[in-house]
């Protein structure tokens, strides 16, 4: 019979496994991962100890590096479970016997004396982790003079952002939530309720949308006479629900029937209506022109590394080139089918500036620039007329997302 407790410490393992030695994100590999666990506590905590071993996994190998004679090689099994163990008594608050109990047995047939004098070790100095999670080398060179903000705002959990339907009645939810607000239409809240049982979730007066997310459908703005809108790679479908809201005649396109569902059934929550297409948007042909087309696009989603640890360590140079050359393709057929005066809205959750600044930098557009005066208090547009967004920006509000957004217009008639 397992060891109580051990199921979900095998099933974190498993988790790591797939991040590091395959690529794979965790969400991809959570469904084999956490098979066999019957409670749904267990596989959170097993969610729970991989993301925060993915977390700090440079700063936990630096303590496992601290306490033994010889540097053990990256994939050796010792490491990994340490990794475990540390993860567990240093950010969840597991007790060391509790942690050794639920362990040491993943290392069967292994150097579990090893193991174990490691943590033995570390526990008797009182290691401690830093502050903020230190970047892998790798990822910091490529983010640059922000990479230390960035790290700091990965320590703490993110917020619960929610868009609001009715922009005129933000101080109302904001009140009726318990949470606060950053500009009309969106409200904060700390995490940890079921989005279920919020107030206002069943009358569908709002939906889950980071801030960050939440520009790239504002910069699109309103349409007071029904003009059609396109929004590209739509699911899971927060921004179509925007440009619905702002009173666009929107047709919704992605190539996941699967998550498509997922829009479907928020619109129909908030009541509101859009053409949903499957398609494949390089090969999809638009039955006419389009006044405004929202394209946030297909990316590394690096820029969603607070809730996703795992692009921290799966992101390579020769994807981030797949994905720019992807984006690329997309963005040519958008402007395939703006209307003449029509606006060009385009948009990655990525920090890599190959899929954001480099991408811009080729649209044969006139740059509609971002104002100020439609973003956040502590945003600003870049000198380009753009905006860039990370984890480490508004972080007395609780941070948000990394994103790129661009905006143009076509030339009139």
């Amino acid at each position: 019979m397992d060891i109580p407790g051990l199921p979900a410490r095998r099933a974190a393992r498993k988790l790591i496994d797939a991040v590091l030695r395959r690529g794979e994100t965790l969400d991809q590999a959570g469904h084999n991962a956490v098979q066999g666990l019957a409670a749904d506590s267990d596989k959170a905590l097993a969610r729970a100890i991989a993301g925060e071993t993915l977390r700090w996994l440079a700063d936990l190998d630096a303590l496992i590096d601290s306490a033994t004679a010889q540097i053990l090689p990256d994939d050796a099994k010792p490491r990994a479970v340490l990794r475990l163990m540390l993860a567990q008594w240093l950010r969840l608050g597991t007790p060391p016997h509790a942690v050794v109990a639920t362990a040491l047995p993943l290392l069967v047939g292994g150097p579990k004396r090893l193991a174990h004098g490691v943590f033995a070790t570390l526990t008797r100095r009182g290691a401690k982790l830093p502050e903020a999670p230190s970047l892998p080398a790798a990822v910091a060179a490529r983010w640059g003079e922000r990479s230390g903000a960035i790290a700091a705002a990965l320590a703490v959990p993110p917020p619960l952002d929610l868009a609001l339907k009715d922009w005129t009645a933000t101080g109302e939810w904001a009140e009726r939530l318990g949470g606060f607000s950053l500009m009309p239409g969106h409200v904060r809240l700390p995490r940890g309720e079921a989005v279920e049982r919020l107030p206002g979730f069943a009358e569908g007066a709002w939906w889950v949308q980071d801030l960050a997310a939440s520009l790239a459908g504002r910069l699109v703005g309103t349409s007071g006479s029904s003009g059609r809108a396109l929004d590209l790679c739509a699911a899971p479908g927060g921004k179509t629900l925007q440009l619905a809201a702002a009173g666009w005649s929107v047709t919704a396109l992605d190539l996941s029937a699967k998550r498509l569902e997922r829009l479907g059934e928020n619109l129909s929550r908030c009541g509101l209506a859009a053409q949903v297409v499957v398609a494949d948007a390089l090969a999809w042909e638009a039955d006419g022109a389009f006044d405004a087309i929202l394209l946030d696009a297909p990316c590394t989603a690096t820029g969603t590394c607070r809730r996703h640890p795992d692009v921290l360590h799966r992101i390579t140079p020769t994807q981030i080139r797949e994905m720019a050359e992807l984006q690329q393709r997309l963005l040519e057929r958008a402007a395939r089918w703006l209307a003449p005066g029509g606006r060009l809205v385009y948009a990655v959750c990525s920090l890599e500036r190959e899929e954001g600044e480099d991408q811009a930098a080729r649209i044969a557009l006139p740059v509609d620039p971002i104002r100020s005066d439609e973003l956040p208090e502590g945003l600003v547009p870049t000198s380009e007329g753009w905006l860039r967004t990370d984890p480490g920006m508004l972080a007395e509000a609780g941070g948000l997302d990394g994103f790129f957004v661009g905006r143009w217009q076509a030339a009139g008639q």
